[in-house]
């Protein structure tokens, strides 16, 4: 069992509450092949939402039922993705709602007026709810190699797993394009039209999208980009080994901070934690903060170590996605964003 399996039940929390920055993984490219062969049985341009729906998930495990699911369950990132594509889920789990009752920046363009939510917070999933619920299938995201089930409590998994099959999309050992693919075939495998003409803009957008930071990147080869997290007593700097934007950002040849070698050791090689008072110990031209709610946003962070920082001086500051909306049309700006961030950088490092 390798170091990161072993690791993910002190990590899941962490990761949560937004502490390890590294989500997701590395490696394998959009057209892999993994990828292409995974899909559900029944997919297709606009699949037909009658007879059988069958769907082969990153586990390798099959869900079969007489029926195209419509009482779908999902982590919230998962529903908002499906969203976009057009497939509705009314039942969620994971960061929904703000504390003032806004729309959580994971919620996307969701109306969560009209979700029913399970549980708002990391470790909270109201089990009996859930099975009045009478849900067909849950549909989550997994950020390692055993499969585990984002969001989904341990102390509650197999009440869970017996009222409803699961589905899992990986975010683990690859890159972005991978993980948006599989997102894809999942909403057309659940009758999502994948030739509707704002489906197929967005994924233009995308591929042009991520041109533009590789031209960026090419063109900016000294503009070092750090990714943060802020907590109250520490900050995160994230490893790019396990992130599937960051991940993503390296094989485009953005010139990524990396956390020492001695922290990457402790932490798998996900984060480094820092003290306020050596925030500035890597130097950095462009910092991507970790945009969830459970983080500390730049704008409120009143350390002074931070406000020295040469890039945060220098208005170089720019929000990241640590957990990804896996749409195209949410992923797209992402690319843009940091592109023109190297784009119009001053070299302050």
């Amino acid at each position: 069992m390798s170091n990161a399996t072993t690791a993910r039940f002190s990590r899941r929390g962490l990761l949560a509450a937004g502490g390890a920055l590294g989500l997701g993984a590395v490696l394998a490219a959009c057209g892999d092949d993994d990828a292409k062969s995974g899909g559900s049985d029944s997919a297709g341009a606009g699949a037909s939402t009658s007879g059988p729906w069958s769907f082969k998930d990153d586990r390798g495990e099959t869900v079969e039922l007489d029926h195209v699911p419509t009482r779908i369950v999902a982590f919230t990132g998962v529903a908002a993705a499906l969203h976009d594509y057009g497939v509705e889920v009314e039942g969620v789990f994971g960061p929904t709602r703000t504390t003032d009752g806004k729309a959580d920046v994971q919620a996307g363009d969701m109306d969560v007026s009209k979700l029913t939510v399970f549980g708002n917070k990391f470790d909270s999933f109201n089990v009996e709810q859930y099975a009045v619920f009478r849900p067909e299938v849950l549909i989550t995201t997994t950020f390692d190699d055993a499969g585990t089930l984002w969001y989904v409590p341990e102390v509650s998994k197999d009440k869970i797993a017996q009222l409803a099959p699961s589905v899992a999309v990986s975010v683990f050992d690859r890159q972005l394009p991978r993980p948006l693919q599989r997102m894809a075939e999942l909403a057309e495998s659940l009758g999502a039209d994948m030739k509707a003409p704002n489906v197929v803009e967005a994924k233009k957008r995308f591929e042009a999208a991520a041109e533009r930071l590789r031209k960026a990147a090419k063109a900016r080869p000294e503009i070092k980009v750090l990714a943060g997290s802020a907590a109250p007593d520490v900050f995160y700097v994230s490893g790019s080994n396990f992130s599937v934007d960051l991940e993503y950002f390296k094989a485009l040849g953005v010139n990524l901070v990396e956390p020492t070698e001695e922290a990457k050791k402790a932490t798998d090689g996900w984060f480094e934690t820092l003290s306020w008072e050596n925030v500035d110990k890597h130097p950095a031209d462009v910092i991507i903060m970790d945009d969830r709610a459970s983080t500390i946003q730049p704008a409120d962070i009143t350390e002074a170590t931070w406000k020295k920082l040469p890039a945060v001086k220098a208005g170089q500051v720019i929000s990241r996605s640590p957990e990804p909306i896996l749409s195209y049309d949410k992923c797209t700006p992402l690319l843009d964003n940091l592109a023109e961030a190297i784009e119009n950088a001053k070299k302050v490092s």
